[in-house]
């Protein structure tokens, strides 16, 4: 049964793992601090391709979090893991990760500047590897995922948005007027982080705002259904069929805006 559903999450990616996959540091400065991500491509690929931003989970990045890049990559396309914390910053424990994420998520502007500093390294890679630097989008897990919706807000020109069982919730709704290409909201219908009240919130946000949305509730899921580690049943929880599908949603997103006219 594992092995097939890791199959089926794989084909949702769009095909196995590659032989040439590169995993390495980006170092880069917001105000003077150092930031450390992690560009993940397969160097097998000539011809550019599309480039994710990808903002992780409350840890950080993780050897967890490039493992989950390197997954989502493939031979489709590059991804620039961002470091929202800080290079001295590492989380190890979840009391630490929620130290540094809760002093992010209080200052969305400062969340904003850091996710656009790391597109803004994402499309200077294109002098280095076979990156498509007009064909920008972003993806997020958890507070990532809500850290990419603030992305979204802040107007940021990409391609699309993706957020995978991310916070939905916001200080000014009326920024989702912001929002310049289409987001795509992957949520566990029984996830406790994210309440009913944050879900029906943002729909209405979404809905005043009029741009391009959508919000996929899967039964059975809760929080970190895309997480292999996660193992707190009815909290946070691994669901690897859930995982295969939501996948299989940002890969029709991304197929429709990053698709040549």
């Amino acid at each position: 049964m594992k092995l097939s559903l890791l199959a089926l999450t794989l084909c949702a990616l769009g095909g196995a793992a590659q032989a040439a996959m590169v995993d390495r540091p980006v170092i880069y400065e917001i105000d003077g601090e150092p930031f450390e991500g992690r560009l993940v491509y397969d160097d097998g690929v000539s011809a550019p391709r599309p480039g994710l931003l990808m903002v992780p989970d409350w840890m950080g990045v993780t050897e967890n979090a490039t493992a989950q890049a390197r997954l989502v990559a493939a031979d489709k396309y590059v991804i620039l893991v961002a470091d929202m914390y800080g290079q001295s910053i590492r989380p190890s424990n979840a009391q630490e990760a929620g130290a540094a994420a809760g002093a992010v998520r209080a200052d969305r502007a400062l969340m904003r500047k850091r996710a656009q500093a790391a597109v803004a390294v994402l499309q200077a890679q294109a002098s280095q590897v076979a990156l498509d630097a007009s064909q920008l989008g972003a993806i997020g897990f958890c507070f990532g995922g809500g850290a990419i919706l603030e992305l979204a807000r802040s107007g940021a020109a990409l391609k699309g948005f993706v957020s995978f069982h991310g916070n939905l919730d916001t200080p000014d709704p009326t920024d989702a007027q912001n929002i310049k290409a289409p987001v795509l909201v992957l949520h566990g219908a029984n996830d406790p982080s994210v309440p009913p009240a944050q879900v029906d919130a943002f729909v209405d946000e979404m809905k005043a705002a009029k741009t391009d949305w959508q919000l996929v509730s899967y039964g059975g899921a809760v929080h970190s259904f895309t997480n292999p580690q996660a193992n707190v049943p009815g909290r946070n929880q691994y669901h690897p069929l859930v995982a295969a599908r939501a996948y299989r949603a940002m890969n029709d997103l991304f197929d429709e805006v990053f698709a040549v006219p």
